[in-house]
């Protein structure tokens, strides 16, 4: 079996090392997921280009999207660094739990979650009622296609660690078993 591994900066090449120096000078680290994406001469830099670009959605939008779909997903990776950022966004830890599990406190932070679930769940169909609920409590069209696009790129982050299983280096979250049992 091959060894999976995440490079260290003088490993990489030198487009990917200026990636690292960002990162560690945005976040005070490089998440070994992120690293581990620097295999690749491309893959960092067009990830980062597409996680940083402009949206409608706030940052506290984007990581309850992040958190919810990452459970769907199965992604203890990407469930506990974004139970970490959505601390730094605001988020309790009983909302992110509740987040997590398919819903918010707020109207309408709940529509978006309960659709971004049922999207992801559903392979991106929803059902009608989701949708209308979404639209009902503001969004719009444009909003719709900001929610698939951050939907897109957890599931890319999901799917590289559930294939990789780079260790977690950030706190873990707590498994939602855990909480409701």
């Amino acid at each position: 079996m091959k060894q999976l591994t995440v490079p260290a900066r003088e490993d990489v090449s030198p487009a990917n090392q200026a990636s690292f120096d960002a990162l560690k000078n945005a976040l005070g680290m490089v998440p070994n997921l992120y690293a581990y994406m620097a295999h690749s001469d491309n893959g960092l830099s067009k990830y980062l280009s597409f996680q940083g670009a402009k949206t409608s959605l706030s940052n506290k939008e984007k990581e309850a999207v992040n958190l919810v779909v990452s459970q769907v997903n199965g992604c203890i990776y990407c469930q506990s660094a974004h139970t970490f950022l959505g601390k730094m966004n605001g988020f309790s830890e009983d909302e992110i739990l509740k987040i997590r599990s398919g819903h918010a406190s707020l109207p309408r932070l709940d529509a978006l979650v309960v659709l971004a679930k049922d999207i992801t769940e559903q392979k991106g169909h929803a059902s009608q009622p989701s949708l209308d609920a979404f639209f009902a409590v503001g969004y719009d069209q444009g909003n719709l296609v900001d929610l698939v696009l951050q939907i897109s790129d957890k599931v890319a982050m999901n799917y590289l660690h559930n294939l990789t299983q780079v260790p977690v280096d950030f706190p873990l979250a707590m498994a939602l078993n855990a909480v409701t049992a």
